[in-house]
């Protein structure tokens, strides 16, 4: 019985957040159509903060004492469903966009706001012309004072566990000198999965760590660096599974 009510509270929840997202962003779209997106960022986090609670989750922000909330950087984080965005952007306290694969400006609505509000394009196709294009976009972000998310598995979880990470990212960073700040999402597994469509009651933690300077590094560094971000933001994830047995069901 308890089971199907959670469906039945599923299911509803599923089409308030569809919804609210689906008026919402055209209006949003409109907006940035005429006026500088960081005139109306209080908009954008009101409909995220409401897509959070929409979804059923409840959202706990966690910061060490090494995070500098003011440094424009790139927010490293794992990947786990379609809510991630959602939870980073009502979580980071200063003005972010991300990298986004170029295929998903293709999506209505979603992919309209995302090109819209200046999102950094990753191309599909890695040619020389693309990652061009890519590097200097970023470094325009950044230049402008944009922090840029990124999730380095370049792929969601299927099983809740932090995937190896790619090294596109911190090349970038190491390239520019841009500091990383590695971010987890725990608790982001127990409450949607992908590839299911059940929405479980859950807390959602985003844990900002300390940022990490890249200008002194060197490229042989890389490889170091990535594995090192990966572990600091898969210890928490991991513990929170352990602890729950891998869902909250």
């Amino acid at each position: 019985m308890k089971r199907a009510l959670l469906a039945v509270r599923a299911a509803i929840l599923w089409v308030l957040s569809l919804l609210h997202f689906f008026i919402v962003t055209p209006i949003l779209v409109f907006l940035g159509i005429f006026l500088d997106p960081r005139k109306h960022d209080y908009l954008q986090r009101g409909l995220c903060r409401r897509i959070v609670f929409l979804s059923g989750a409840r959202l706990e922000v966690q910061r060490s004492p090494g995070f500098d909330p003011k440094r424009t950087c790139f927010f490293m984080v794992n990947h786990i469903n379609v809510f991630d965005p959602f939870f980073l952007y009502a979580a980071i306290p200063q003005f972010a966009r991300g990298w986004e694969l170029e295929s998903h400006f293709k999506i209505p609505a979603y992919g309209w706001l995302m090109k819209r509000f200046g999102n950094v394009p990753v191309p599909d196709v890695r040619r020389p012309s693309d990652l061009k294009r890519m590097w200097r976009l970023t470094q325009e972000a950044i230049d402008g004072g944009t922090s840029l998310i990124i999730f380095p598995e370049g792929k969601r979880t299927r099983d809740g566990h932090v995937g190896e990470f790619q090294d596109g990212g911190f090349r970038v960073a190491q390239q520019l000198g841009i500091p990383i700040v590695p971010v987890s999402l725990v608790g982001s597994y127990q409450h949607h999965r992908t590839g299911h469509w059940m929405l479980w009651p859950a807390t959602v933690t985003v844990i900002f760590h300390d940022t990490i300077d890249t200008t002194a590094m060197k490229k042989t560094e890389v490889t170091q660096l990535r594995d090192r971000v990966r572990g600091i933001i898969s210890e928490p994830v991991e513990a929170r599974l352990s602890a729950t047995g891998h869902h909250e069901a």
